[in-house]
């Protein structure tokens, strides 16, 4: 799931990796604690195997390590003389571009069915944040997909609901668990019969993710619950 939202921001605009990160992290809102001990080797990966390439260095101010006082602090100011780069230097930084086999990589992650009984709210997600460079077909695929998922999912928890066994306090979370089931399922009914209705039309959606039509919010973080 790494490789797949890092080639989709790729796909979109060159970036290093500091921005994949803060782009994973606060605009996708689906790797919270993704760490550069993991995004870099999946970027080393995806350029060893000419899904992505590095294009160009730019320059970036290195931490400035100010006289401490102490040993280890002495120790990494003579470190970075001994590299060659004085206190304050600016080194490089890499900055990726996908390639054309990267997007056809991208094409076949985006696209790929899950199996059946998979329930995975952050890969839905995700490829909902890139449903955008999916073909019509596969793009209301998805969405019916995970429909029937959730379908699958509020039958299990009203079978639940009616066990006697039940404290006040775990049937109430299993009810809870139920509306917000039941609510995300008409959010995605509410996608798929704009989807088939675009369809029919051949109308283009709206930039700002806005019903047409009526001008009501159609992609929005309602029906994303984990």
């Amino acid at each position: 799931m790494l490789d797949l939202a890092i080639l989709g921001l790729l796909h979109e605009q060159e970036l290093h990796g500091y921005e994949i990160r803060r782009r994973l992290r606060d605009e996708l809102g689906l790797f919270a604690n993704i760490s550069f001990g993991s995004l870099y080797p999946a970027l080393s990966r995806l350029e060893k195997a000419q899904a992505v390439t590095v294009i160009e260095s730019s320059g970036a101010p290195t931490r400035v390590i100010p006289p401490t006082g102490s040993l280890s602090g002495e120790r990494a100011g003579l470190r970075a003389r001994r590299s060659g780069m004085p206190r304050g230097s600016r080194r490089s930084r890499k900055v990726y571009r996908i390639t054309d086999r990267g997007r056809a990589l991208f094409e076949q992650l985006l696209d790929a069915e899950e199996p059946s009984a998979t329930d995975d709210a952050r890969s839905f997600g995700l490829r909902l944040a890139f449903a955008r460079y999916l073909a019509p077909s596969a793009r209301l695929a998805l969405l019916e997909r995970r429909r029937s998922q959730l379908v699958r999912r509020l039958a299990t928890d009203r079978r639940r609901a009616d066990d006697p066994g039940l404290d006040v306090y775990t049937r109430s979370l299993v009810e809870h668990s139920s509306e917000s089931t039941a609510h995300d399922i008409a959010w995605l009914d509410r996608l798929i019969e704009f989807e088939r209705q675009r369809q029919a039309t051949g109308r283009p959606p709206r930039a700002d993710g806005r019903d047409p039509r009526n001008g009501e919010a159609l992609i929005t973080t309602e029906g994303t619950h984990p």
